[in-house]
């Protein structure tokens, strides 16, 4: 008589391991963007002037998202070779750790170059481990998943999104408001980055606690993985690369432009107060705890590119009168932007994952997904840049964030249109996997 145990890794507990990753991400992502729009200058660059100051930190978040595709190929290497889980856990602990330690920089003048290289050097460790974290999280998520649930768990890594900026915009709001500025500029702006650090505990029981993906197993079982995985995506399927950066363009770009570039632009340039835009924010990232998951859903009904592809034209059409509005709105005018200008770039975000997923074999899914993103992560970390470069040359007119908004769209709009023609090879061996999975139980003698 044979037997094989069935796997023990419960839905709700994959879930949780590879939603709290992206959670870290988005955490330290915002927490980030916030140190850079209002401290990160000030702090390490202010021998280059005001303008330059601000562009220079802006540049350190770009930083992070160029080294992201050397980390896609490392890490993404090592998730289709070793597998899945024990790859995660190694990007959470380097990402936590270096997030951590930069609320241990020294400040002040006597050590604003030695910070600044600090900074920096951590900026590439982070852009290291976030380069292998979202493709191994909705892998994780969508090989445990059966069919019919699968866009809806390859949606549940995105709400690490909201959960990041929540848990960053929230206490940043609540140290502004209990400690004042004054603390916040001197010491107060160090907390949100050493809580990081106790939350890699967290991460790392979640991730501990899973079973590697059927996928995996059945590819290791029968002597598929790949020699050089990132080779063989990229020869294999050219086309799905170009298909899945296009994807990808507005569900991260977005984030990009709204949380970072318009913080400070709406600030400097409009004259808006910190705290009105960290609780616009705040509640926008809030409904999306609704908004995610809601399009998951209606993504396992019209499917995952469909979704992509609504997300981006509504927000293509909204682009430009959310920016000219924006210039003269009231504070309840200022929450109904925010949220409308992020739910629209959410759908296209939520269904993300599930869209990529469906593109690559498992084989070399880890790395497909992971380079993909990365090179798209690269256009977007630069977008607050180039967007801040945009209002310089146009004497800072109203409408030079509504160009960036509109070809971020279009071109999502592009990719999602070709990606629903395509043959969905990711969900064929996902279920080739689970149809295994399932006949695991005791056979008669």
């Amino acid at each position: 008589m044979t037997t094989t145990s069935a796997p023990r890794t419960s839905t709700s507990r994959v879930a949780a391991a590879a939603t709290v990753g992206t959670a870290l991400e988005s955490y330290d992502f915002y927490t980030y963007s916030y140190f850079a729009a209002f401290f990160a200058g000030p702090f390490f660059f202010s021998a280059l002037g005001s303008t330059g100051a601000l562009l220079a930190s802006f540049a350190t978040i770009g930083i992070a998202f160029v080294v992201r595709p050397i980390g896609a190929v490392l890490f993404g290497h090592l998730g289709d070779r070793m597998g899945r889980r024990r790859t995660l856990i190694v990007t959470i602990t380097l990402m936590g750790v270096a997030t951590g330690v930069v609320g241990l920089l020294p400040t002040g003048e006597g050590w604003a170059m030695f910070g600044a290289v600090a900074l920096v050097l951590l900026r590439i460790v982070q852009g290291l481990s976030l380069g292998g974290e979202w493709g191994g999280a909705v892998l994780l998520a969508t090989e445990h998943a059966d069919a019919r649930r699968r866009p809806f768990f390859a949606s549940l890594p995105q709400l690490g999104s909201p959960i990041g900026s929540v848990a960053a915009g929230g206490l940043m709001l609540a140290m502004f408001f209990g400690i004042g500025p004054e603390a916040m500029a001197a010491w107060g702006w160090r907390i949100p980055f050493l809580l990081a650090i106790p939350l890699i505990a967290v991460s790392l029981y979640l991730r501990w606690s899973v079973d590697e993906t059927p996928v995996f197993k059945a590819i290791a079982a029968r002597g598929e993985r790949e020699r050089n995985p990132v080779w063989a995506a990229i020869r294999t399927q050219p086309a799905a690369f170009g298909v899945a950066i296009l994807v990808a363009l507005l569900g991260i770009g977005s984030y990009s432009l709204m949380n970072t570039y318009t913080m400070g632009y709406g600030v400097t340039q409009l004259g808006y107060d910190e705290m009105q835009l960290l609780t616009a924010a705040t509640i926008g990232g809030l409904l999306q705890f609704v908004t995610v998951p809601f399009f998951g859903w209606l993504a396992t009904r019209i499917g995952s590119a469909r979704v992509v592809a609504l997300g981006a034209v509504g927000t293509l059409l909204i682009a430009f009168p959310i920016y000219w509005l924006l210039g003269s709105a009231t504070f309840a005018v200022l929450v109904v932007l925010m949220v409308v200008g992020g739910i629209l770039p959410t759908a296209s975000w939520a269904a993300l994952g599930g869209t990529m997923q469906e593109l690559f074999r498992g084989r070399h899914a880890y790395s497909a997904l992971s380079v993909a993103y990365a090179l798209a992560a690269v256009v977007s970390g630069f977008i607050p840049f180039l967007t801040d470069a945009l209002g310089v040359a146009s004497g800072g007119a109203w409408w030079h964030p509504g160009i960036v908004l509109a070809a971020l769209s279009a071109l999502t709009l592009v990719g999602a249109i070709a990606a629903q023609r395509m043959r969905h090879l990711g969900d064929e061996d996902a279920d080739a996997a689970q149809a295994v999975v399932e006949d695991r139980v005791p056979a008669p003698a």
